[in-house]
């Protein structure tokens, strides 16, 4: 066979040698044949050129090497030239025959590698190595031969498809490639084919995969695994193949109906289970992935879906049973229904057998439990009439016990409004009023009521119920209509009659329901103004007479009387303080009087004038108490030493007449003798300012002979001794100023003698003087001695 396919080949190379002779060899061998040149000129010599083009190659030949290619030809004609190649691959891969021009493939050629090759032809005579014909550049091209199989672009496929689809339906797409020439007929062509899972899924001619049947079940089933193989139309190798893994995985549908694992359930709850609260769960099944779930519950028997609910999660799959109110032990002790489970969104076109519904039983048994009491009603309304105080209770409370114990209730108060202390509730539930209440006051009262269930041993269980008390105050007519506002009206002093002064209105404490129409009267007819009702519970004060007086008074108070229409009909007095202005030409005031408040006094004010009235007094009281001791300091009346001791120093000058520098002490000075030390004040580092009383020794206090040899010697040392005070302690009125007309007041110098002078003229010269009077004045026959 290999013979054949030879002899095939080398025929098919001459064939090819025959056709690709170029027209251009025929045509100058005809011209030269008949001795034509292109012109026409038989002179002109023929050109030289090669007679040649292009050359061909079957890739993997499995003939002995060196291959045959073709050959070159130049029309010249020279014994002693040769032909030689040039280029990448000459000489390598491609050899030429020097002397015939026939060119060799001394390798086997593939078309995959490289499917063309550029050569240069030379022709050079070989004595002068020199090129007879021009350098030409030509191509040997590699023909393809089926020699490669198919490989896929990639081992491994994913694909996925709905479970359930149709026969037909395309899952993915395969690829793979052929390195074949794909413009030789059949030589990259590419087949596929299923050789593993071809029950299932089918591979067209593109490499699309699609199912086989419409029974593929992602709950029977969720993936596959398929081998495709790939192969090309037979050639050299004979069409040989590859293969690649598809991994398909089937999404899931909503094609199963969901169903009980179990035929009945049983909870048990307690009765004081709150609304919303679980009950229990009901285990469901349902295959399908949780988006696809959506189990539904239906009572079947039982009349209870007023009673509960059932609220289904679709991830942990079950359904959630919760009461929809209370339930009671002592009404019903357990709960019987049936319940369905469905799904309304299956789609029937994939129903399998099993049937579309599952029931099951659900019994709920309600556990007894110790409750509070349970009041009659949550709230309760009661009315009495404002500032009655009846003696029967206005109200009662009711409460039961709702356990098959009915024991008895005790009822408390718990909490009430500010004053709800007025409020109380008995034991037994009355309600009854300690006070008389003021609707105007406070017209609702708020208390809460506890209920409290009474054990056997008479004490009260901890669990307690509570219930509102609203007590609403009815209103009677106690309180008079007054102004609404503190009214401050003007008028002008030249005002016209019927003038308009002020339009007034009223308000009442009392409920003020529709109907209530207040009056407006004048106290007395003798004023300058009246009343005009506006029949809206409104009044105007108009002018009667007009032009008022305002020298005479600038300010009218006009008692208003106003009343109301109720039962009784109260009425009360108010003052309207009306000011007379003077008015432009215009009638604008220009200057009016404040009218004083008339209306009553606030409580800030009667507390200002509290405080005044009591500072008045506390000042009174202190002026008095200090009048009464100064004239308890009458030292004309008290032995020397008290005066030693009690009047040390007195600096104020009083009113003085002029005297504003104070006492001038030069003056005591100028009648201190020769050799006297002089008299330094100094109260911060001084002596001290008492006077040091000292015994002489031997002098004893029972003699008068011996007393006054003390006097004399304690005189002395005062009156030589600078540094020391003087016993008169009130020598500053020693020097009443240049210009007083009163002499010296001080005793220096008048050693023990009375004096006579009469000061009864002090108390003519005024308050200034008047502590000089009370501290001279002869209110006692006594005389003083200083």
């Amino acid at each position: 066979m290999a013979k054949m396919l030879q002899k095939k080949m080398k025929n098919l190379t001459l064939l090819f040698s025959l056709i690709l002779v170029p027209a251009t060899a025929y045509k100058e061998d005809f011209r030269t044949k008949l001795n034509l040149s292109p012109n026409n000129e038989s002179h002109k010599r023929l050109k030289r050129e090669w007679i040649w083009n292009q050359m061909h190659i079957m890739e993997e030949i499995n003939s002995p090497l060196p291959h045959h290619v073709g050959k070159i030809t130049s029309s010249t004609k020279n014994k002693n030239a040769v032909y030689v190649l040039q280029g990448e691959y000459a000489n390598t891969i491609f050899k030429v025959k020097d002397d015939t021009g026939d060119v060799y493939a001394f390798e086997r050629l593939d078309r995959e590698k490289k499917s063309e090759y550029e050569l240069t032809a030379l022709y050079i005579d070989k004595r002068t190595n020199q090129t007879l014909e021009p350098p030409s550049t030509f191509i040997i091209k590699v023909y393809d031969v089926n020699d490669n199989v198919p490989v896929f672009v990639q081992k491994i496929f994913n694909g996925s498809v709905p479970e359930m689809s149709p026969v037909g339906t395309s899952v993915t797409k395969v690829t793979a490639v052929d390195a074949d020439d794909p413009t030789v007929a059949g030589h990259a062509t590419v087949v596929y084919q299923v050789i593993q899972g071809e029950q299932y899924f089918t591979v067209d001619e593109s490499g699309v995969i699609s199912t086989a049947t419409a029974d593929l079940d992602r709950e029977t089933r969720s993936t596959y695994e398929i081998v495709v193989k790939a192969k090309d139309s037979p050639g050299l190798h004979g069409g040989d193949s590859s293969t690649a893994t598809v991994i398909i995985t089937l999404s899931d549908i909503n094609d199963n109906f969901p169903t009980f694992k179990q035929q009945s359930f049983h909870f048990k709850v307690p009765e004081n289970l709150r609304v919303g609260s679980e009950v229990g769960r009901l285990k469901v099944e349902d295959i399908d992935e949780p988006q696809n779930r959506n189990t539904k519950y239906n009572f079947v028997r039982g009349h209870y879906r007023d009673t509960f609910e059932i609220i289904a999660n679709a991830f942990t799959n079950e359904g959630i049973i919760k009461p929809k109110k209370p339930l009671d032990y002592e009404k019903i002790k357990d709960y019987k229904f049936d319940i369905e489970a469905i799904d309304p969104t299956v789609n029937m076109r994939y129903f399998k057998p099993g049937g579309p519904k599952s029931i099951a039983l659900v019994t709920i048994e309600v556990l007894d439990v110790d409750e509070p009491p349970i009041f009659s009603q949550p709230s309760y309304v009661y009315k009495i009439d404002e500032n009655d105080l009846p003696k029967n209770p206005i109200g009662r409370v009711l409460a039961v016990d709702p356990d098959a114990a009915k024991r008895k209730i005790r009822y408390t108060l718990r909490r009430s409004s500010p004053s709800g202390d007025y409020v109380k509730v008995s034991s037994s539930g009355d309600i009854f009023i300690s006070k008389p209440l003021d609707r105007e006051t406070n017209a609702w009262h708020n208390i809460t009521v506890a209920a409290l269930e009474v054990l056997a041993d008479n004490q009260l269980s901890h669990m307690e119920s509570h219930a509102q008390v609203y007590i609403q105050v009815l209103d009677k007519n106690d309180n008079a209509p007054e102004f609404a506002y503190p009214y401050e009206p003007k008028v002008c002093e030249n005002a016209a009659p019927g003038k308009v002064i002020i339009r007034i209105s009223a308000t009442d404490k009392d409920e003020m329901l529709p109907g209530v129409n207040f009056k407006y009267s004048l106290t007395t007819e003798d004023s300058n103004f009246t009343l005009v009702d506006n029949h809206d519970n409104t009044a105007n004060v108009t002018v009667k007479y007009g032009q008022f007086n305002r020298e005479l008074v600038k300010i009218h108070y006009l008692p208003v009387i106003i009343s109301d229409n109720g039962k009784p009909i109260l009425s009360s007095t108010n003052t309207l303080p009306i000011s007379v202005c003077k008015c432009d030409d215009k009638g604008e005031f220009t200057f009016c009087e404040e009218a004083a408040k008339q209306v009553g006094i606030s409580i800030q004010a009667l507390v200002a004038i509290f405080i005044c009235i009591l500072t008045i007094l506390v000042i009174t009281l202190l002026i008095i108490m200090r009048n009464r001791h100064k004239k308890n300091l009458n030292v004309l009346r008290k032995p020397v030493a008290e005066i030693h001791e009690q009047l040390v120093t007195y600096d104020e000058e009083g009113g003085g007449e002029m005297d504003t520098t104070s006492y001038d002490v030069s003056v005591l000075n100028s009648v201190r003798k020769n050799g006297m030390k002089p008299y330094r004040l100094n109260l911060e580092t001084g002596p001290c300012l008492y006077a040091q009383v000292q015994k002489p020794t031997g002098i004893g206090h029972s003699g008068t002979g011996e007393m006054a040899i003390m006097i004399e010697e304690k005189k002395d040392e005062a009156d030589n001794d600078g540094d020391l005070l003087p016993y008169d302690t009130l020598h500053i009125y020693g020097y009443e100023g240049a210009e007083s007309i009163a002499e010296s007041l001080s005793s220096l110098e008048s050693g023990s003698s009375d004096s006579d002078i009469d000061y009864d003229f002090l108390n003519d010269w005024g308050p200034r003087f008047k502590m000089l009077a009370e501290l001279y004045g002869l209110e006692s026959n006594e005389d003083f001695v200083y």
